[in-house]
């Protein structure tokens, strides 16, 4: 089997796709009041605060961008008693300086590729555990299907529809130096 690679986004179409996506929640919302963007620990804080910064620039207000840790919270780790019990009381940071307050308020949750939906399962299981949202709404750069939990996003960069045997990649300039979004799959060698 070869393995294959292929760009399927670069710098400009993540910008735009983020330019979009910011455009979009604006509207759904009617406007940024009682608003906040969460992004998930990587990458996901990352798109959130790129899409704050476009509110920013299409309103002229703040956007306020706090993040969660999902550590703790994933069903696919094995994490013993100990480990749970002393991980920490802070789960989530609002801008990294204090606990977030999500009570009443509408929460944008930002992760960088929807696959089974776990991740933000447990995204939406550290926020429950902070206050009541008034809602949670979802916004991905990629969505790539194959969900195992009836979790379906608000906001979406890119509909990219794979194979099992296939892998998407987000590259963020702010961790990997470079924007793109990479798909990586493997085929059989022609003879």
């Amino acid at each position: 089997m070869l393995q294959t690679e292929h760009v399927l986004m670069d710098e400009i179409a993540v910008r735009r796709a983020l330019t979009r996506i910011a455009h979009e929640i604006l509207e759904k919302n009617k406007g940024f009041e009682n608003c906040l963007l969460i992004g998930i620990r990587t990458r996901g804080i990352h798109l959130a605060r790129r899409v704050s910064e476009r509110i920013r620039e299409i309103e002229g207000i703040p956007a306020p961008v706090g993040e969660v840790d999902v550590t703790r919270y994933r069903d696919d780790r094995i994490v013993s008693l100990e480990t749970a019990v002393t991980g920490g009381e802070e789960s989530a940071a609002a801008d990294g300086q204090e606990k977030l307050v999500v009570q009443g308020r509408k929460l944008i949750l930002f992760d960088d590729v929807l696959f089974t939906g776990r991740t933000v399962r447990a995204a939406m299981d550290a926020l429950m555990d902070l206050g009541r949202p008034q809602m949670i709404q979802l916004a991905v750069l990629v969505d790539r299907g194959h969900r195992e939990l009836p979790i379906r996003p608000d906001f979406v960069g890119k509909n990219i529809p794979t194979s099992k045997q296939e892998s998407i990649e987000v590259k963020l300039s702010e961790v990997d130096g470079v924007d793109q979004v990479i798909i990586t799959g493997q085929r059989r060698p022609t003879e």
